[in-house]
Formats: C-alpha cells, sequence, structure tokens
C-alpha cells in the first residue's frame, strides 16, 4: 500500500487516543513527515450515521445496527480516506479500527460475528492500545462533557457499558495478536509527555 504507514490508536471512551493521535501528528510533521489524522465514525456519509446513531438521535437507525454501520463505514473509510493517503507515503493515524468493533460492538452481536464482519479489512502495521481503568475514565468523560456544555453521555458513555468494553478489549486485542497483527499495550494513565513519547519511538522504529 505504497510507502506510507497505517497506525490505530484503541482504547475505551476517555483513554486519550483522541490526545495522542493529535501529538502524534504534531511530532511526525516537526520531523517533516507528512502526517494524516482521522477517526472512527468517519466524517463520511454513513460515519455520520453511525454518530447519529451513538448519541441517541432521534430520527438515528436501531443501535442494533451498528456492527453493520461500523463495517460499512470502515470499507468507506479505508477507500476514500486511508488507502489514497498511504499509497501517497503519509502515515495515517486512526482513532479506532477494527478493534475497536471487535470490543464495542460485542455488546449487541456475538465476538464471531463481528471477526466475520471485519474479516476482510487490511491489518494496521502497528495498534497502539491505551489501557485505563473505567474508573479513570468516566472522570475524563465527566471533565470533558462538562467542558462542551454538560451534553447528556452517548451510548457508550455510562460505568455498566464501558466494564463490558473494557472486557471486550482484552479479547480483541488478544485476537488481534494471535492473528498476527502488530499491537502494542501502552499504560494510558502515564504522562501524556511520556505516553506520546513511547508512541513516537514505536512508529519511528517501523
Amino acid at each position: 500500500m505504497g510507502n506510507g504507514r497505517f497506525i490505530v490508536l484503541e482504547g475505551l471512551d476517555g483513554a486519550g487516543t483522541t490526545t495522542q493521535g493529535e501529538y502524534l501528528v504534531a511530532a511526525l510533521e516537526a520531523l517533516n513527515r507528512p502526517a494524516l489524522l482521522t477517526f472512527e465514525p468517519s466524517d463520511l456519509p454513513v460515519g455520520m450515521i453511525t454518530r447519529a446513531v451513538i448519541q441517541g438521535a432521534p430520527d438515528a437507525p436501531n443501535p442494533r445496527l451498528l456492527p453493520w454501520l461500523f463495517a460499512a463505514d470502515r470499507a468507506d473509510h479505508l477507500d476514500r480516506v486511508i488507502q489514497p493517503a498511504v499509497v501517497k507515503g503519509m502515515v495515517v493515524i486512526s482513532d479506532r479500527f477494527v478493534g475497536s468493533s471487535l470490543a464495542y460492538q460485542t455488546l449487541s452481536a456475538p465476538f464471531e460475528q463481528i471477526v466475520r464482519l471485519n474479516a476482510d479489512f487490511q491489518a494496521a502495521d502497528l495498534t497502539i492500545y491505551l489501557e485505563v481503568p473505567v474508573s479513570v475514565c468516566l472522570e475524563r468523560i465527566e471533565t470533558r462533557r462538562l467542558a462542551r456544555g454538560g451534553n447528556p453521555p452517548d451510548l457508550f458513555e455510562k460505568k455498566s457499558a464501558l466494564e463490558r468494553v473494557e472486557i471486550g478489549y482484552e479479547k480483541a486485542m488478544s485476537y488481534l495478536k494471535e492473528r498476527g497483527d502488530n499491537v502494542v499495550i501502552l499504560d494510558g494513565t502515564d504522562a501524556v509527555e511520556d505516553i506520546a513519547s513511547k508512541i513516537l519511538s514505536l512508529v519511528q522504529a517501523l
């Protein structure tokens, strides 16, 4: 897929994936390495529908359709954003990818079904999972929520959901490792700058 690289950041809501993605892009660009930060759900048409479901929009589809919506958005995301940028030689950093579906979507469908839905998507060159306890994630989510005007939590920003997703991520990361993916687990409770330094070193090692 060209001379670029495809990096994925995974973690619970509140784990810091977006922050670390921003740090990584800035660090790479400072080294004159073209980089692109993207995310899932994407801002493409199916991704916007997916986001509406997560946010509980009144006219959104039933949440039970999320596994298929995420898979459709991922296919579109790869075709229109990720693959073209990698072919151009960019380092593409995606805030969530297959691992998140394996963790989150098993709340509404069997793990094996989610695996089948995502079986044909390419593996990332590096998947980094930021491991953060649910209690810490909830504190960060609440701080962020209040900073944004106190909007109600979305479908997954709740203790009961995150506890199940945390278990799902353990299974998801094990599965990705077993199939041969390059997966690294980092302590997401370390200082933001320390985590950013570790991630940059991992990416440079590629």
